[in-house]
Formats: C-alpha cells, structure tokens, sequence
C-alpha cells in the first residue's frame, strides 16, 4: 500500500468517543502535526460519563470534535466541504449482538446509512484514504477457529453481524470507485481475540 504522508493533512475519525477511536485519534495528535476532526453521536450504549472523559483527554488545538450522527447525510457532507478530510477513518458504529435484538433501528441507522454516508461523502469530496471496519461476528455460526477471512460469512446469527457483513461486501463495491476515483482503500477486520495496542495496527495503515 503506498505511503501516505499525515503531517499537515486533517484526519477524519468517527466514533472518536470510543475505545479505539480515542486512542486513535490521541495516537495522530501526539505523533503527527497534523489535524484530527471527530464524530460521535454520544449514544447511552454504555456510560456516556467514559466517552466525555476520553474526549476530555484529546482536547487540543488541533482537534476538533462535533457531536452528530452518522446517518445524517447533511452532517457529513458539512464535516467533509468544511474540513476537507485528506484521511477518513470510520469507526463510527453500533456494535453488540444482544442489543440489536432490542434496538434493530439503531443498527440499520448508524452500520448501514452511516457507512453509505461516509462512501457517497468520499466520492462527493475525495479523499487520499478511507479505512473502515468490520468484526468477527461476520462468521456467524462458523465453527472453524481459528477464523480465516477466506472463510465463508454467508450465515450471520444477529442483526448487528448482518449489517458488518453488508459493510464488508460494500468493500468490494469500493473497488470500482477507485477505478474512477484516487481513493486507497483498508478494510480492518477486527478479532474478539485481538488485544493489544488497535490503535497502532490503524495508524500503520494510514500512515
């Protein structure tokens, strides 16, 4: 993947709140000059109190945060004409398999519209790179561990599997925009095993 150079560009991250989204962004600040814009809809998912504190660690002259959502198209198309983003990192979704039986609208909102909307703002405003992610609920009822992103994601056991796995099949539409457009693209695929640093594999693939 060619190197794209961080220092001076503006960097746009949804679900900045979030665990990894927040030490992402945190990780951009403290080792580049460059600027981070952030979105979270600051959601009661889980105590809102966390998500204000990591925020509160990231304040800084060249971060930027603004409370919206990603379904609402003309949030981000504002975000994107305003800061012009040289790098898009999507982070931004509804995650839990429990909760989507109780709260499907919330999945088909944010993992569904809000990937669209990140898409059709990168093809609107390009950008240099976009890197999204998915999760290993994908494989569903797939027995084979450990996984393998050759393995099949044809049978999702939950409403929130279902709308990563949408994402991922997106990924090969991205494919025929970058044909038109001068779009990199990274797909992240992340493990419930994973652990360590997250936030270090994204800025090695932005960077």
């Amino acid at each position: 993947m060619e190197h794209i150079e961080l220092q001076g560009k503006t960097i746009f991250v949804t679900g900045v709140a979030g665990f990894i989204g927040s030490n992402l962004a945190a990780r951009l600040l403290k080792d580049f000059d460059c600027k981070v814009v952030g979105l979270d809809n600051m959601n009661d998912y889980y105590d809102v109190n966390i998500k204000e504190w990591r925020l509160e660690q990231l304040k800084n002259d060249r971060f930027t945060f603004i409370k919206g959502d990603l379904s609402d198209k003309g949030t981000i198309e504002e975000i994107f004409e305003k800061y012009n983003p040289a790098v898009v990192v999507n982070l931004g979704a509804q995650a839990g398999v429990r909760y989507s039986i109780t709260n499907p609208d919330a999945y088909i909102q944010s993992n569904m519209i809000g990937f669209y909307n990140i898409l059709e703002a990168c093809r609107h405003y390009p950008v240099e790179h976009l890197v999204y992610a998915s999760s290993s609920s994908v494989y569903g009822s797939n027995k084979k561990v450990p996984y393998s992103t050759d393995d099949k994601v044809d049978n999702p056991v939950s409403l929130y599997a279902a709308t990563k796995n949408l994402t991922s099949l997106w990924h090969m539409q991205i494919q025929s925009f970058i044909t038109f457009l001068p779009l990199a693209c990274a797909f992240l695929l992340f493990m419930d095993q994973l652990v360590g640093p997250i936030w270090l594999i994204l800025v090695s693939q932005i960077s």
